[in-house]
């Protein structure tokens, strides 16, 4: 009766799976071929009569402004001094100032951001009146206010304001395209290229599974998703959006724009300018030397910090933005929505996915001692097994192929076998997401739930 159980079990999760998997292969070969349709349009009827714009070619914005950089900074004693200097020695004598918050119980970050800001007027430093951590959302307010204050002190007003993050590489000329681009859209998105990991292989394997995800995502996602019509989510770096578009989002502008309450306060901005009828833009465009003008950093490579991250994440899109950010808009901006909230359900089919072929080896080792009575698959679990297949062959293929661009050949040729331990880290980010989410449900708040960050040491790093 016990193996009888288990067949029966096993019988019923494989159904699942594939019919799961098949769901989610054709959503994502449906996002593909929309995204080979439009390259061949434009390389055969764009590119052709018109040069593609670089950094270089841009003409300056005819109403040029001030541009408001904001870094929150919560334990970020390790990086936000190199990032700083790197980012003044990058951006030059271009129009903008650098808002950096910390929080009083956090005095090594506060000393760290001081020695660099000291004699440097672009920098200015905005304490938290709350013990950290808090939320990113919360401490992003408390620079929104210090940037008020700025203009009132000042006589003037900023024209866009820009996120970044306290590990970013910036790049030289992302101030100058967000003051050209935000003159016609309310919100900017630059591409996020992750480094390559360093150190041990799994450390490396954790890391470019990153450099994996985004080389897909903002390599074709969200320019499909541009295409359509749809929101841009914004990354919460490398994004700028325009002054007045980010007050108009505030219930009390002269509190800030960003709901404290919330993991993802950077992808709802998206989401809400869309609603109030604003547009977004995400660009992918190269400098004069041909490298694309992108924000650069290392991302996590522990288990434990990757699921934390990718937990956070899960929280704010999928599972609180459901009721936060609910259905607005047509058949594409539900489409994309749809996909942004599918994690946590993505994650469920995968571990069944691997339950099925667990449970199948203990029927093989089973049936080697005792005889047990075949069950053959019934056509409909066949077929999707092969469609299953396809689509899976197909999306290595894809992903190999989008990594292989950004990253060289090698690194394309890792994506597929990397494949296994972003499922893995999927599958503990989703179980802890699901957790955090209930307890938020029973009064417990949210916080900032980081993970520890280093920068590259640019002398020797990529």
């Amino acid at each position: 009766m016990l193996v009888a159980g288990l067949a029966m079990l096993h019988h019923e999760i494989l159904l699942f799976a594939v019919v799961g998997l098949a769901i989610g292969g054709i959503d994502d070969l449906l996002v593909d071929l929309l995204f080979l349709a439009r390259k061949a349009w434009r390389d055969l009827f764009i590119y052709v009569r018109h040069a593609r714009m670089t950094s270089a070619t841009l003409p300056p914005s005819p109403t040029p402004g001030r541009i408001a950089i904001f870094v929150p900074a919560w334990r970020e004693a390790e990086v936000i001094g190199p990032m700083l200097r790197h980012a003044l020695g990058r951006w030059g004598t271009t129009d903008y100032r650098i808002f950096v918050g910390a929080y009083p119980n956090d005095g090594a970050t506060i000393d760290a951001i001081a020695t660099v800001a000291q004699g440097q007027p672009r920098i200015l430093l905005g304490i938290n009146p709350h013990p950290g951590p808090t939320t990113k959302a919360d401490c992003l307010n408390v620079l929104w206010r210090a940037m008020l204050d700025d203009e009132l002190r000042g006589g003037f007003r900023y024209k866009a304001i820009v996120l970044h993050d306290a590990e970013d590489v910036v790049h030289a000329d992302e101030i100058r395209l967000f003051d050209v681009l935000i003159d016609r859209f309310q919100l900017v998105q630059l591409p996020v290229l992750p480094l390559p990991g360093r150190g041990t292989w799994l450390a490396r394997a954790i890391a470019n599974h990153y450099c994996d995800e985004f080389a897909e995502s903002h390599g074709k996602y969200l320019t499909v998703r541009e295409a359509l019509g749809a929101s841009v989510p914004s990354a919460g770096v490398a994004c700028a959006f325009e002054r007045d578009t980010l007050a108009e989002l505030a219930d009390d502008p002269a509190h800030g724009p960003f709901d404290p309450s919330s993991l993802t306060e950077d992808y709802e901005a998206g989401l809400r300018i869309r609603d109030n009828g604003g547009r977004g833009i995400f660009v992918r465009m190269r400098d004069a030397d041909g490298e694309l003008v992108a924000t650069r950093e290392y991302f996590p490579d522990t288990i434990d910090s990757a699921v934390k991250q990718k937990a956070r994440w899960i929280v704010g899109i999928s599972l609180a933005g459901w009721d936060r950010m609910g259905w607005r808009g047509g058949p594409a901006e539900w489409w994309m929505r749809l996909r942004d909230r599918r994690a946590a359900l993505s994650a469920f089919v995968l571990f069944a996915a691997y339950v099925t072929v667990a449970l199948w080896g203990m029927l093989w080792l089973i049936s080697l001692i005792l005889p047990i009575p075949s069950r053959p698959l019934s056509p409909t679990i066949i077929a999707l097994l092969w469609v299953n297949m396809g689509l899976m062959s197909w999306r290595g293929l894809m992903r190999a192929l989008f990594v292989g661009q950004a990253y060289g050949w090698r690194y394309g040729l890792g994506a597929v076998p990397r494949t296994l331990i972003a499922n893995y880290i999927a599958i503990l980010a989703a179980r802890r997401a699901i957790f955090q989410y209930v307890r938020s449900l029973l009064g417990q708040p949210l916080k900032w739930d980081k993970t520890q960050h280093r920068f590259p040491d640019m002398r020797s790093d990529p």
